[in-house]
């Protein structure tokens, strides 16, 4: 929406919105919200800063239940599930331990001989 009026200055921005059938506050609410984002999304960005120290101070190894636990322990007031999303937008994963009974990869053998060739 915003794309719009700035790609046509010419075109008022009254008249844009009122053919889109938009109020106008919207439109400025939109703008004020590119420029300074809301107290959630800054608390965010701290907590993601922080989520990834943990994570690093781990060796990568905590996932976002043991990520969870650090911030509670230490009296950070956060969800499970906000601590899931930052993660999962920051690109964080722990390492999941092996567990007994999985197959393990399968021997590659070797490529079969051409017909006619020798083998020894």
């Amino acid at each position: 929406m915003t794309a719009l009026v700035d790609e046509h200055p010419r075109l008022g921005v009254e008249c844009v919105l009122r053919e889109l059938h938009i109020p106008s506050s919207t439109y400025y609410r939109w703008r004020r919200a590119e420029k300074e984002p809301c107290e959630r999304r800054r608390r965010d960005v701290e907590l993601t800063e922080r989520i990834k120290e943990i994570h690093a101070d781990s060796a990568g190894i905590y996932g976002s239940p043991r990520v969870h636990a650090v911030l509670k322990r230490e009296g950070t007031p956060v969800g499970r599930k906000r601590v899931e999303r930052l993660m999962r937008e920051a690109d964080l994963a722990g390492v999941s331990p092996r567990r007994k009974g999985h197959p393990r990869p399968t021997l590659r053998l070797p490529e079969p001989a051409e017909p006619g060739t020798r083998l020894c």
